[in-house]
């Protein structure tokens, strides 16, 4: 009984970190895998640098965040691939935004972030979705008895340059589904996720943009279309859609 009782209130702990839209905000920001300092966070959430500093105070002792100090300055990240894999879950499963932007530079960034980001360490997004959903139809990833990869996989993989071996070994799981808070599907996740990731990153197949966006390079399109046995227009971006009068 005192076990299960203390259990309860460790996890309604957990629960009030995250009952804050400010807290919640800045775990959001921190998905794109880096650290940030406590000012650059206190101006992303429209808020006094003291708030942000209570805030992220609270986050670092309830074991969210952890931070580390060069000089004067304190930066913070998420604790690692088990508070991202949380965060991404509760994000997943949170209702859909209310309302469309109202400004073009709003609405170009929000679709940036719609079509391809980092989740973390791996892609997210509708690129991500497609990944994962191409990555089963071409046999690299099984579900039967569970996500894995197939033999057939291991060598797609090898020739792709990603070392599965050495993933194996890891302490997190090699593959997983991560639902997709903007596409409502699962991509993939876990180490093999976050070394595709990687891996198209380092072949110039995509590139980082603002914030948390990851964008196709003109080469990129064509060569992952090809390795993914898609077509380059298979990966092509939805068409905008028309919201109406907006501000640059």
């Amino acid at each position: 009984m005192t076990s299960t009782s203390t259990d309860g209130r460790a996890m309604a702990g957990l629960a009030a970190l995250l009952a804050d839209r400010t807290r919640a905000g800045f775990c959001l920001a921190l998905l794109d895998g880096r650290a940030w300092t406590a000012g650059e966070l206190a101006r992303a959430a429209g808020v006094a640098p003291s708030t942000a500093s209570d805030h992220l105070t609270r986050l670092v002792q309830g074991g969210l965040l952890v931070e580390e100090r060069q000089g004067r300055h304190r930066y913070v990240r998420l604790a690692g691939p088990s508070a991202a894999q949380l965060i991404e879950d509760l994000a997943g499963h949170a209702p859909a935004p209310p309302a469309p932007p109202r400004t073009l530079r709003a609405a170009s960034a929000g679709a940036a972030l719609a079509y391809a980001r980092t989740c973390y360490d791996h892609l997210a997004g509708r690129l991500g979705v497609l990944l994962h959903d191409a990555l089963l139809d071409r046999g690299v990833l099984d579900r039967t008895g569970g996500l894995a990869v197939t033999p057939d996989g291991m060598a797609w993989l090898a020739e792709l340059g990603v070392p599965v071996e050495a993933l194996r070994a890891a302490r997190r799981p090699l593959v997983r589904d991560c639902l997709d808070w903007t596409e409502r599907r699962p991509h993939l996740a876990g180490a093999l996720g976050a070394a595709l990731c990687r891996r198209f990153l380092d072949l110039g197949w995509t590139a980082r943009g603002t914030g948390r966006a990851v964008r196709l390079t003109p080469a990129g399109r064509p060569a992952l279309a090809a390795a993914l046995g898609l077509t380059p227009a298979d990966l092509a971006p939805p068409p905008a859609r028309d919201t109406g009068p907006a501000r640059a």
